[in-house]
């Protein structure tokens, strides 16, 4: 195991253990058993205020590190992760319930991917830009850190996203004081203690354990806080982005979405029903840029949902985590498999949308383990954009099917209405057009209202590419080049060579 029993706060390079409030304790629950993991003890609020100062402190030297010593240090951290990449990813299965198929070559491998890609980045410079203004003078423009930023992660890729948020932060030279989900906290000290290991001095990555009313909000509101970036749901995002604002902190917000899936009639069917199965049922759902509203045309959609159905039967391995043949986990926790339980519910019940494959009654699906948290996949077909388990996102193995009509008309007919559907949400953080005609994919991805966008595949998301959603899906970017330049603020000065402008104003007449 890569875990304690018990885990604590982490800061200035140190477990503080001994001032823990032994009352106010969580779980850390494995889902595919029901099973408790560990005991988390909650941060107190001098812990949090000690972890801000130890990070405060840490600042002014960290931040005047040369490039080249920072990226160092992140490289070594980043062999590290990919040295005991299947311990790690062990406990990441254990935490999330995620198939060790998915954790062992995804969640720490991509996570090294982008502390390696800003080391680099930083190691050559960040130049600014010099602008000669006029024979005698000119502009110079620099790029300087924020000072101590709060990192907020999600349950779902909890390392991943720990390391998405801490790399592009302390390459710029910043400290973090970060927060995992309450619901996924196991790698936090274990991701500082690498850090500490790689060299990272006290204090410059910091961890606080509790849920966002005990621990969340004040660390967002504490004044010693640059910057917070978050990764979660909407709701909660928009309580965290409206505290932050009123500090006028500067904020990253990546949220939910309700993403479109949009198969045009010239796309290859098998290709279709491979892009509309990973855009669903990977990671059992629980992506945020999950592509659940698949638009298919009328003359493609009985071979398109007879290719969902056949992989649904046959490709999907629902099962223990731990097992090699598993590609589809429990979801992470009872409450959510409530609510995605309620949802499939409302599908059927009020909705009345037509279930095309329910895994729950397939004669080949059952549950691996009596009290584990599993809910099987569920495609719905002939779905309307009024449906509820249509506008709302899920989070959840629920893949909902919408016919659009292409027969005896023009494609300049049908393609402004299916655009127009695709973008009938409040939310706008991924889309994926799926055609054999690049030029006409392009032109219907530069129309949809989404910030992360795929032809013909789904969900791969490099270090170098930018991931941040439009309207209601976030505020601001991660990774690629515009990811470290959130953690960073332009100074821009004027030079004068000589006398300028300013000599003699004053002077006496």
């Amino acid at each position: 195991m890569t875990f304690a029993k018990e885990i604590h706060t982490f800061h200035s390079g140190s477990v503080q253990a001994q001032s823990s409030d032994k009352s106010k304790t969580f779980a850390s629950i494995d889902p595919s058993t029901g099973k408790p993991l560990a005991t988390i003890y909650t941060t107190t609020p001098d812990q949090l205020n000690a972890a801000v100062a130890s990070a405060h402190a840490a600042f002014p030297t960290w931040s005047q590190t040369p490039a080249p010593a920072r990226a160092k240090i992140l490289l070594r951290a980043a062999a590290i992760l990919r040295e005991r990449n299947d311990a790690l990813a062990l406990t990441e299965m254990l935490d999330t319930g995620k198939a060790w198929s998915e954790t062992s070559t995804v969640d720490i491998v991509t996570g090294a991917d982008v502390l390696e890609y800003y080391a680099h980045m930083v190691a050559g410079g960040m130049p600014g830009q010099n602008t000669k203004l006029r024979a005698d003078a000119f502009v110079l423009t620099t790029h300087e850190p924020l000072g101590v930023c709060a990192g907020i992660g999600a349950w779902n890729y909890p390392i991943q996203i720990a390391l998405w948020k801490s790399a592009a932060c302390l390459a710029a030279g910043n400290c973090m004081v970060y927060k995992p989900s309450e619901v996924t906290p196991l790698h936090g000290n274990t991701l500082a203690q690498i850090y500490i290991e790689a060299g990272l001095p006290a204090g410059v990555f910091n961890v606080v354990y509790g849920d966002g009313v005990a621990v969340g909000a004040p660390l967002v509101a504490h004044p010693d806080i640059a910057k917070v970036s978050f990764t979660g749901q909407v709701s909660t995002g928009s309580k965290v982005a409206s505290q932050a604002a009123k500090d006028m902190k500067g904020i990253t917000m990546e949220l939910g979405g309700k993403s479109p899936v949009v198969i045009l009639p010239d796309a290859d069917v098998d290709e279709a029903a491979d892009i509309a199965m990973a855009a669903n049922f990977f990671s059992t759902g629980q992506v945020c840029t999950n592509g659940t509203r698949v638009f298919v045309p009328d003359t493609l959609l009985a071979k398109v949902e007879a290719g969902i159905v056949q992989r649904c039967r046959e490709g999907i391995r629902m099962g223990m985590p731990r097992d090699e043949k598993t590609n589809f986990g429990p979801v992470v926790s009872k409450p959510h498999k409530e609510k995605v339980d309620m949802y499939i519910r409302h599908g059927k019940e009020v909705d009345r949308a037509q279930v095309l494959y329910d895994g729950a009654v397939d004669a080949q699906r059952s549950k691996p383990t009596p009290d584990g948290f599993w809910v099987p996949p569920i495609v719905f077909t002939n779905c309307n954009d009024n449906m509820r388990v249509v506008k709302e996102e899920i989070f959840g193995p629920v893949m909902c099917i919408l016919p659009y009509k292409t027969q005896g008309r023009k494609q300049e007919e049908w393609l402004p209405e299916l655009v127009a559907r695709a973008n009938d949400t409040q939310m706008g953080l991924a889309a994926g057009v799926v055609s054999s005609d690049l030029s006409l994919a392009q032109d219907v991805i530069r129309q949809l209202h989404a910030g992360i966008t795929w032809i013909n595949t789904w969900g791969e998301s490099p270090a170098e590419m930018p991931v941040g959603g439009w309207k209601m899906s976030g505020i601001g970017l991660e990774n690629g080049e515009e990811g470290i330049r959130a953690y960073m603020r332009t100074k821009s000065t004027l030079v004068q060579l000589g006398k300028g402008a300013c000599s003699g104003l004053f002077a006496k007449l």
